[in-house]
């Protein structure tokens, strides 16, 4: 049976990201696949770039991996400007140019990973989502290419983890967030386990992993660095609310679940 770790949505968090991998390590996992959004949010995503391309076998391409480094698009905004140039020489390109997904066979089931929906980086589909965006996932699209259908689809993206099956054996489900978990905020990764290539039916599983980390020393960084938004960063990774509800919570209002937001 192969141990493969999922981590997703980093988002430049390098002191989730090093807990993580060393919990990863403990366990003696050797492969890891990325599901993408390695910048932005976070202070560090030059490291956290340099971190996973070591690290990870796998890496595919995220909402802000993609446009985040866009050439082509032009910054109004203070913070993702900063976000943009914290990365290094190099790694827009090496950001843009990786591949949408990643499908194998595991126990017999035709296992696809990408980071948001089957279509695109830029639309999410979260737990609280209509039939067809579900049975969507499972289709192939221009952006996965020709092949066989998966069966079994995992993605991030949202930063809420959750898990679902449905008729026919599909089953789906999100990796949660390692460096900005909404909900709980404690860093989130999978474990998928199973028969590695095998198109044979097999025991399979995932599992969520949490892992405590120093939080402290992770908003101590980016208040060094000046980093940006640091009110919201501080109200995601101390509380997992979205930094959209910033004002809703300074002016003490009721706030609703982050996966009810756009």
């Amino acid at each position: 049976m192969e141990r493969i770790a999922l981590v997703s949505d980093v988002h430049g968090n390098l002191t989730a990201l090093e807990a993580v991998l060393a919990d990863i390590d403990r366990r003696g996992i050797t492969r890891i696949f990325n599901l993408g959004d390695y910048v932005g949010k976070g202070p560090r995503g030059r490291e956290v770039v340099d971190l996973c391309r070591e690290r990870c076998e796998v890496n595919l391409l995220g909402n802000w991996d993609d446009f985040l480094p866009d050439p082509d698009r032009e910054f109004h905004s203070e913070a993702l400007a900063w976000w943009l140039d914290q990365l290094g020489p190099g790694q827009g390109a090496w950001l843009r140019g990786l591949p949408f997904n990643h499908d194998f066979w595991l126990s017999g089931r035709r296992v696809r990973l990408f980071h948001a929906s089957e279509e695109t980086v830029h639309r999410r589909v979260r737990y609280v989502r209509t039939q067809a965006e579900f049975e969507a996932l499972f289709t192939n699209t221009a952006a996965t290419g020709d092949g066989p259908v998966p069966d079994l689809v995992g993605y991030g993206d949202t930063h809420d983890p959750f898990y679902e099956c449905q008729l026919e054996g599909r089953t789906s489900f999100n990796t949660g967030s390692v460096g900005n978990c909404m909900g709980d905020p404690t860093p989130l990764y999978c474990i998928l386990e199973g028969e590695l290539d095998s198109p044979d039916p097999a025991p399979w599983s995932v599992a969520y992993v949490r892992v405590p980390y120093d939080v402290e020393a992770e908003l101590a960084v980016a208040r060094a660095m000046g980093m940006p938004q640091y009110d919201g960063y501080e109200l995601e990774l101390r509380h997992g609310l979205y930094r959209g509800q910033l004002e809703e919570v300074r002016a003490g209002e009721p706030v609703t679940g982050y996966h009810e937001r756009d």
